[in-house]
């Protein structure tokens, strides 16, 4: 994700880090070229009687406008609901240790522990990475174990739910504190099983195949429709008119999958760490690990 300061307006014009441009400049380098070859052969074009007008670019325009809208609208509705997951994950963690303090301070560390094992592997599970070495981290051997697993997540979530079994037969549990306790564990259930569903389950691909030949369809062929009218200004109409419809396709693409490393995806490295520092801090551990920070290049992952 891109964490940018406030700037002023006219600096963030030629802002390019954080920008879809650096993965659509080549695309708009060929509209730019398609503008000079209408321009070059506009009077070989005249002359075959065959017109390309504004009309039918300014009904698909605005269809393509509507139809990119919408996908956009609902690729940034995946992306906060992915957001909300893991906000309220932090929280769940954050009862869970606070419970366990309270409960028995001894198994303090095993619960935090498990928990950010949990984090960790559901980050790497979301973005398919190896998680050996966080796992090892948090787990040490029995991290080899729970890794042969299918769902090493899951499994993560089973011993949370065996250790609050073994609290509650032990006696150190009234039935309400273990309704309370099981509870935020559901939560975790729940932040796990839903982003499951919003990375196994894209937008369909028909869909989105349709709007992405029509946009590129309708980038080609606009110079055409331009020159007749335009003529040297074509070129620049045309990038421009590219532009806005090759970002918004190119940013509907990167937020309808919002776990991965890409600069419009959920900084998930960055939220674990932070769901770290709380979970030690609660347990008045001295030694945190750094706040996150953007780097340079105002990208934090």
């Amino acid at each position: 994700m891109i964490i940018r300061p406030h700037r002023h307006w006219f600096v963030r014009l030629f802002a390019w880090h954080g920008s879809v441009l650096p993965g659509i400049w080549f695309r708009l380098t060929l509209n730019l070229m398609m503008s000079v070859i209408a321009i070059l052969c506009l009077d070989w074009y005249e002359t075959l009687g065959i017109k390309l007008t504004l009309a039918p670019f300014s009904l698909l325009g605005v269809s393509i406008a509507v139809f990119l809208g919408f996908r956009n609208s609902v690729c940034f509705g995946r992306f906060i609901e992915a957001r909300m997951f893991w906000g309220n994950l932090l929280i769940a963690c954050r009862t869970l240790q606070r419970l366990a303090l309270a409960i028995s301070p001894a198994e303090a560390p095993r619960v935090m522990s498990l928990l950010l094992a949990f984090c960790y592997s559901l980050k790497h599970q979301l973005r398919r990475t190896d998680a050996h070495e966080d796992m090892r981290r948090y787990l040490g051997d029995e991290a080899d174990e729970i890794l042969t697993r299918r769902s090493p997540t899951n499994f993560i979530e089973l011993q949370l739910s065996n250790w609050l079994a073994v609290q509650r037969r032990n006696g150190n549990l009234s039935d309400i504190l273990y309704a309370h306790i099981d509870d935020s564990i559901n939560q975790l259930s729940q932040v796990l099983g839903g982003c499951e569903r919003l990375a196994s389950m894209p937008i369909p691909f028909a869909y989105g195949l349709l709007l992405h030949r029509t946009v590129y369809l309708f980038c080609t062929l606009l110079p055409f429709a331009l020159v007749p009218d335009l003529h040297y200004m074509t070129p620049l109409v045309s990038v421009f008119i590219a532009y806005t419809f090759l970002s918004l396709d190119t940013l509907a693409e990167e937020l309808e999958m919002p776990f991965g490393l890409a600069n419009n995806h959920l900084p998930l490295d960055a939220m674990c760490t932070n769901i770290e520092i709380n979970l030690r801090e609660m347990n008045l551990e001295q030694e945190l690990p750094d706040t996150p920070q953007p780097d340079r290049h105002y990208r934090l992952t």
